[in-house]
């Protein structure tokens, strides 16, 4: 073998020869460590565990993340396949036996005291988690994993844009949103909100009248703006032409209710909110498949009607 390829096994399998290691290693393969909950497992002075880590991390075997004063040690992720393999033929060497087998007692404890520890903050904090989790994280916090969904080669169509508000949050998250208002007053606030934002796109167009080629969208929403329209099925057979086959038309409106004069006068709505039924039958008459219309749970502090949410897919 060549020496040149040969050395760095050979230094490698240096490392793997002291068993501190490699108990390090079978410690910190399964969960990250500080050095602290090392000392707890192994019952060893910290300066000890402390240069066993050095060595580990100066040849590439653990990494590090900083938290506070605290340090966690796990397995290199990104370690070459090499080493990988050298890894797992010496820990299939070693077992599960001997004193692998205390290490793994004692580590099974000491996460579960650290279980614990989370365990009693919340039971502490349950009175004022709501209060906490709005000021670390903003009042979006149970929508975020939803985004999860969306596809970034995605172009969506935001009907109805207002402003900008759902094109600004979509746009970092998917390839163009392009918006579309009838109302020129609307779209100026809407360049101001998304000045600097190249991927998205702003239309003036009525939603009867869409001012989108047909089959350009992979997703269209319609949110909070059906109940402004003068015919709702038209709103909807421009959407199902807009989208290609396979794309999907997303809803949220008004359910039915007892205000429409009162919203008429103040804000000009033409449709006093939707019967569900009748929206299931508009979304299947312009043709939409897999149609589903449901309502939403009322916010308790939200002063206007409770909301649905309605989907069908373009076959």
């Amino acid at each position: 073998m060549n020496a040149s390829l040969a050395s760095p096994i050979l230094d490698r399998l240096t490392t793997l020869s002291d068993e501190t290691r490699t108990r390090i290693l079978a410690l910190v393969e399964r969960s990250e460590f500080t050095v602290s909950e090392l000392c707890a497992v192994l019952q060893m002075p910290q300066p000890t565990v402390s240069r066993h880590l050095r060595t580990l991390a100066d040849d590439g075997w653990v990494s590090v993340r900083a938290e506070g004063r605290n340090r966690h040690y796990r397995l290199t992720s990104d370690m070459d396949e090499a080493s990988r393999e050298l890894w797992h033929l010496v820990r299939e060497a070693l077992g599960t036996e001997g004193i692998y087998a205390t290490d793994a007692e004692r580590a099974r404890e000491v996460l579960a005291d650290r279980r614990r520890r989370s365990a009693e903050f919340f039971a502490e904090s349950a009175h004022r988690w709501d209060t906490l989790r709005l000021d670390l994280f903003g009042d979006r916090a149970e929508m975020l994993p939803l985004f999860g969904l969306v596809d970034p080669a995605w172009t969506v169509g935001d009907l109805g844009t207002g402003t900008g508000g759902l094109v600004a949050l979509l746009a970092p998250l998917v390839a163009r949103v392009v918006g579309v208002d009838r109302s020129e007053e609307m779209l100026a606030a809407a360049r101001r909100r998304l000045e600097g934002v190249e991927n998205a796109e702003l239309r003036r167009g009525t939603l009867e009248e869409l001012p989108v080629a047909d089959g350009e969208l992979d997703v269209a929403i319609l949110a909070l703006t059906l109940h402004y329209v003068v015919d709702p099925p038209q709103v909807l057979a421009e959407a199902w032409r807009a989208l290609r086959p396979g794309g999907k038309l997303l809803v949220l409106d008004m359910r039915a209710h007892e205000r429409g004069a009162e919203y008429a006068e103040e804000m000009g709505h033409i449709w006093a909110g939707f019967e569900l039924d009748r929206m299931e039958a508009w979304l299947r008459r312009a043709h939409f498949h897999r149609v589903h219309v449901r309502p939403v749970p009322p916010d308790p502090e939200a002063l206007g009607p409770p909301l649905f949410v309605a989907s069908g897919t373009r076959v």
